[in-house]
């Protein structure tokens, strides 16, 4: 590795990939076994080296050992040595452990209402319908200011929404409580993913991952990721959502000598698997207008034909690895991976994918011009790091002794729109009951009045003067009184509309 560049491939010419052009995306894909998570190991600790931090999901659960120095294995010399690699040195990664679940690292949650509707609806598995209502219930709590923070907020606002909809249908659009209750049904279902663990506060700072070491090198930022990817919806969606809150947090800085990031979005088909129309442009949007923030993304997956063409067109720095044409669809992969490649009139492209052996690839990256590279088969350098997981206790060392430790364990609940919706709900009650009791207070107060005015009929004039000047005053006593209930429930009332408002804000 050079200042700006990094080596990562190597034939009879030393492939290296300019820190520089990073940002322009990229893509790691080949079948199964073809070592794929290898050359991840190697860009990673290469981009951590040059002082980028980096943002992996370790979806296997292999990735840990790069929090320790590899070992002098035979066949890792063996590539050391007929490489060439003078001065090649094991050491460990500087890393940093993260789990949405909170078992494997620092837990990692995010808002509802930072998720937002789209992503929601697209990880609830709405159709176009339903996604409109999640909509107008998002707009409604914003309008109200009403905090979405975890699931147990978005159910009560479903259900004060849909058992208020009359209300606000004219304001909002028409709201079907049938499409209320494939929303909440889908909240249950996710609850059985154990989704309720990611959804909440304290909020991943997206700062906390653009780290360094003092020695200057990135910080790798590893996702435990191998339970989260047993809901697929929640991994692709989750990781989607990173790269947007990078999007929208980070300021723009154009192309500069090395990047601010790099984020490796692996099993990178579940990102477009059966994704709608509107989600995919916003995909193809974030992954263009993301480079100028300086984060470049490296999409890994086994077939390019995984990714949509107008996501592949922006991938400019390729390692392609070993492909399997078992079936037509596989033939078809591997002509298609054969013609994104700038021509080498020395190699046959699409023999060789099929040929190329373990740790070695097809390898593409960007010159200085933002130009494709001609294509070039070559062996992927040896990770320093060691391959394969790290002890249970080694492991949570690196947790407990972390600068983050502590920041995000412990689970915030403030007040939100549940919170909000109870006390209102609770409010409404007993202003109910007390109405209740004061109509009943009046009612028998009344029977009363009706008993001792019958009794009064049998009395004398004298005494029946006295009767209408006593009804007199009981009637005044008790329109005071309802005088007093009407009072009484339009302060309640105010105070409990204003009151909600002004906590929500």
């Amino acid at each position: 590795m050079t200042q700006h560049n990094l080596l990562i491939a190597k034939n009879d010419l030393e492939i290296f990939l300019r820190a520089g052009m990073a940002n322009r995306h990229g893509l790691i894909a080949g079948a199964t076994g073809t070592g794929k998570t290898v050359t991840l190991m190697v860009l990673a600790e290469a981009f951590s080296e040059l002082g980028v931090p980096v943002f992996l999901a370790d979806v296997k659960g292999d990735l840990s050992g790069m929090s320790e120095a590899g070992e002098a294995k035979p066949k890792i010399m063996e590539r050391v040595q007929s490489l060439g690699l003078e001065g090649f040195e094991f050491q460990p990664s500087p890393v940093r452990f993260w789990d949405v679940f909170g078992k494997q690292g620092h837990p990692v949650r995010a808002t509802i209402s930072e998720m937002g509707p789209l992503l929601l609806a697209r990880l609830l598995d709405l159709n176009d319908t339903q996604s409109a209502i999640l909509n107008i219930v998002f707009k409604i709590a914003d309008d109200n200011g009403m905090l979405l923070l975890d699931l147990k907020d978005l159910r009560s606002m479903l259900q004060y929404v849909g058992d208020n909809a009359s209300k606000f249908t004219t304001q909002y659009g028409n709201i079907s409580k049938a499409s209320v209750g494939a929303i909440q049904r889908g909240i249950i279902v996710l609850e059985s993913q154990n989704a309720e663990h990611f959804f909440g506060e304290p909020s991943l700072d997206i700062r906390d991952l653009m780290m360094t070491e003092r020695d200057g090198r990135g910080v790798v930022n590893i996702l435990a990721a191998n339970e989260l990817y047993q809901s697929p919806a929640l991994y692709s969606t989750f990781l989607l959502w990173m790269l947007s809150e990078l999007f929208e947090e980070l300021p723009e800085v154009g192309d500069q000598e090395k990047p601010k990031m790099i984020f490796f979005f692996d099993e990178a088909h579940l990102l477009f698997k059966d994704v709608p129309k509107i989600l995919l442009d916003k995909i193809e949007q974030v992954v263009r207008l993301i480079r100028s923030k300086g984060v470049g993304v490296f999409f890994i997956t086994q077939n390019p034909v995984d990714i949509p063409d107008t996501v592949l067109g922006q991938l400019g720095n390729r390692v392609q690895h070993a492909l399997r044409a078992y079936t037509p669809r596989d033939q078809k992969a591997v002509k298609a991976a054969a013609q994104t490649f700038r021509i080498n009139p020395e190699l046959d492209v699409e023999t060789a994918i099929l040929d190329l052996g373990v740790g070695e690839a097809l390898v593409s990256f960007l010159d200085e011009k933002g130009r494709p590279s001609v294509v070039q088969r070559a062996w992927i350098l040896p990770p320093k790091s060691t391959i394969g997981p790290v002890d249970k206790d080694k492991y949570q060392r690196i947790v407990d002794t972390s600068v983050l430790h502590g920041r995000y364990e412990d689970e915030l609940d403030r007040e939100s729109a549940y919170e909000i919706l109870m006390k209102r709900a609770q409010q409404q009650e007993e202003e109910a009951a007390r109405k209740e009791a004061l109509e009943k207070e009046f009612e028998e107060r009344e029977r009363a009045f009706e008993v001792e005015e019958k009794r009064r009929k049998s009395t004398s004039r004298s005494t029946t003067t006295r009767r209408r000047t006593s009804d007199s005053a009981v009637e005044k006593m008790a329109k005071s009184m309802m005088t007093s209930v009407g009072r009484q429930l339009g302060t309640q009332l105010a105070r409990g509309i204003l009151g909600s408002f002004l906590k929500g804000k």
